[in-house]
């Protein structure tokens, strides 16, 4: 493994690249890249970055996403079969029927959503930031530059109903919500979150969004993985339940070695993030391959509902 790693440090100094990866890929692939964090903090990354090529090591649409915001770099996912499940459960044909039914109603899509999807909604959210975009759609000229938002009040969210039950209820708006989630956080169970605070009646609970409500009311804490990070590191706590996929243990520990980190379900794992390895992030650079390219009528369209939401 460590002539592997020596491999990839010499390449990605020939190649002029730069590795992100995503909080849930595995140990040693998040050890060898040069910035580790949530989809949208590594395609900002990404587009700040003098690097001419992106190794992206996530799912199949973050790497779109990488793609959407810096065009004239090269951007490598290292296995093209990682793909999102969620992501999956909604076509730009789903949503152009969804908006037919719907005429008036302004579109709000979640990240985790191919470029093709991004293209057809108003403007982007992340786990994050979600509650706060929901709640500046209030406001009908809310956006400068990129052109205002029909206020007509409706709001279609998609595609994860869990976290669009989380963004209504924080907001007190309704949502036309999509019957996608994703297929990792609901297996974690509310039965695993008491069972963890039995275990560990000291540690606090921090849980994404994307989970259950029946998970999410037994959390102290909700939040994206980024900002998991950031509240494990700034909070007196030291013992916490992490109901997320548990490949951001890792980081968590690493980054807080005198804290304890408890998965709330071992069995929250994501197959697709654990696809890629340090061999096809070798091989990724050896060959440049798989190149992510998002056409240029599909990016220019999703861009405008991304940089909507970084005006917010």
């Amino acid at each position: 493994m460590q002539d592997i790693v020596k491999e990839i440090q010499q390449l990605k100094k020939e190649r002029n690249a730069v590795i992100l990866a995503h909080n849930y890929q595995l140990p040693e692939v998040q050890d060898v890249a040069d910035f580790t964090g949530d989809s949208l903090e590594l395609s900002r990354t990404a587009a700040s970055s003098k690097a001419g090529v992106v190794v992206f090591c996530g799912v199949y649409f973050m790497a779109e996403t990488a793609s959407v915001l810096c065009p004239d770099k090269v951007v490598l996912i290292p296995d093209a079969s990682a793909g999102c499940p969620m992501a999956n459960m909604i076509t730009a044909k789903d949503l152009i029927e969804l908006k037919k039914r719907n005429p008036k109603a302004m579109v709000v899509g979640y990240v985790n959503t191919t470029a093709e999807v991004k293209a057809e909604v108003d403007i982007c959210c992340t786990s994050s930031n979600a509650v706060d975009v929901v709640l500046k759609l209030k406001d009908a000229d809310l956006l400068s530059g990129a052109g205002p938002l029909p206020g007509t009040g409706e709001i279609i969210f998609i595609p994860d109903k869990y976290l669009a039950d989380y963004v209504s209820k924080k907001t007190g708006r309704r949502l036309i919500s999509w019957d996608g989630y994703c297929p990792t956080h609901v297996k974690i169970l509310p039965e695993d979150i008491i069972k963890q605070i039995r275990l560990h009646p000291k540690a606090k609970v921090m849980a994404h969004p994307e989970c259950t409500p029946e998970v999410i009311a037994l959390a102290d804490a909700v939040v994206s993985t980024g900002k998991m990070c950031r509240l494990a590191k700034e909070s007196q706590g030291k013992e916490f339940i992490v109901a997320t996929e548990v490949g951001i243990i890792h980081r968590l520990k690493k980054e807080n070695p005198e804290k304890k980190f408890y998965p709330a379900s071992e069995l929250a794992v994501c197959p697709n993030m654990k696809k890629i390895t340090l061999e096809k992030v070798l091989w990724s650079l050896q060959d440049l391959k798989e190149v992510v390219k998002v056409p240029d009528e599909i990016r220019k369209r999703a861009i405008k509902a991304i940089d909507k939401m970084l005006d917010i």
